[in-house]
């Protein structure tokens, strides 16, 4: 019998699949806020004045919080979230990956290689790669440690390879 683990599906779907579009419209907007600001109440003159610090300051600061803090969201988000309502089974043979819009990817339990843990996790929650090879072709499917029971998963996967799972 198959052994399904799934991500938990803590957004609506629609966010997950537009949610860099509505964070970078919004930054956008900010900064044309910003624009409208230093048009509205700039003196365009060719001197260096006090003025000029000020309107260089706001550009400069609006400019860093627009480009920054889309960025900065869409990657933690991503990194939390972005295996939301996944799920990956284990059969008699295959591991099987299924995103939430319906991409499956396969890997032959025979031909697993290697199960660790990355070195370096610059996203939250770490990730668990499942490396997979035959002669020269290598596939890889990731999980992280918000995935519920991920240790359970890791140790009938590592029962059924007989790869043992590197963790930190």
């Amino acid at each position: 019998m198959p052994e399904v683990f799934n991500y938990p599906m803590t957004y609506p779907a629609w966010w997950m699949d537009y949610y860099f579009y509505i964070t970078w419209f919004l930054s956008m907007s900010f900064f044309s806020l910003g624009w409208a600001i230093f048009y509205r109440y700039g003196r365009f003159t060719y001197a260096i004045n006090l003025g000029c610090f000020w309107k260089t300051s706001l550009l400069l600061l609006l400019t860093t919080v627009s480009l920054g803090a889309p960025s900065y969201y869409n990657t933690r988000f991503d990194g939390e979230h972005g295996k939301d309502g996944d799920s990956i089974k284990i059969t008699a043979d295959k591991l099987l990956y299924l995103d939430r819009k319906g991409n499956e990817k396969q890997l032959p339990l025979a031909h697993v290689i290697s199960i660790y843990q990355e070195i370096v996790t610059y996203n939250p929650p770490p990730k668990i790669y499942i490396v997979a090879a035959k002669a020269s072709v290598r596939d890889s499917v990731f999980v992280t440690t918000a995935l519920p029971g991920y240790k359970r998963f890791l140790s009938d996967l590592s029962t059924r390879t007989g790869v043992a799972a590197k963790l930190r």
